[in-house]
C-alpha cells in the first residue's frame, strides 16, 4: 500500500509539472485586455472622451452664461439636485438658473465611465469651481454623478446629482 500512495504521488507530479510547462505565460490578473477584447477598450475610451466633451460643454455653457448651449444637453425630462439644499430642479428651472451663475472658472477631473447599455451611461467625476474675488464662497469642490441616455439618437444628460468635498 505504501508503495502504491508513493507511485500516485510521484505520478501526480509529474502530471501536474507536464501541465504546467504547457501553460502559456500568465498575464497580470488587472489586465483589461485580458477582461475586454480591444475593440471593446476602444469603444469605451470613445464614450468616455465623447463624455468628457459633453460635460466640459456643459460647464463652459455655466461659465458663459449660455442657457440654450446648456440645455440642448439635458434631457426634457432632466431633474437635477445641488448642494445649495434648494432640491431638486427641472430642466426649465436649471436653465434659468445659468443666468444668475456666477462660477468664473472650473476644473474637471477623475472621470468614471460605468456604461449602463447601450443607451445608458453613468458618469462619475469631480469638479472645482472657482467664484469672482467678492464672492463670499471664492471656491467649492464638488463629487458629481450624472446619468446620461440616448434619446432618438442623441446623448442627453437626465440626472445629475453633486455632494461638497471638504
Amino acid at each position: 500500500m505504501r508503495n502504491y500512495l508513493l507511485r500516485f504521488c510521484f505520478a501526480f507530479s509529474l502530471a501536474c509539472l507536464a501541465f504546467a510547462q504547457q501553460l502559456p505565460a500568465s498575464k497580470p490578473a488587472n489586465s483589461s485586455a485580458a477582461t475586454n477584447p480591444p475593440s471593446e477598450n476602444s469603444a469605451e475610451s470613445q464614450l468616455k472622451a465623447m463624455f468628457e466633451s459633453k460635460i466640459k460643454a456643459e460647464w463652459d455653457a455655466i461659465k458663459k452664461k449660455d442657457k440654450k448651449a446648456y440645455g440642448d444637453l439635458l434631457a426634457d425630462d432632466y431633474q437635477g439636485v445641488e448642494i445649495d439644499g434648494q432640491g431638486e430642479r427641472s430642466r426649465i428651472q436649471a436653465m434659468n438658473e445659468v443666468a444668475t451663475s456666477n462660477v468664473s472658472d472650473y476644473t474637471l477631473g477623475g472621470f468614471k465611465l460605468i456604461p449602463l447599455g447601450p443607451d445608458a451611461a453613468f458618469v462619475i467625476y469631480e469638479s472645482g469651481m472657482q467664484f469672482p474675488p467678492k464672492s463670499v464662497l471664492r471656491f467649492s469642490r464638488v463629487y458629481i454623478t450624472e446619468l446620461w441616455v440616448k434619446r432618438n439618437g442623441e446623448w442627453k444628460e437626465l440626472h445629475y446629482q453633486e455632494t461638497h468635498v471638504k
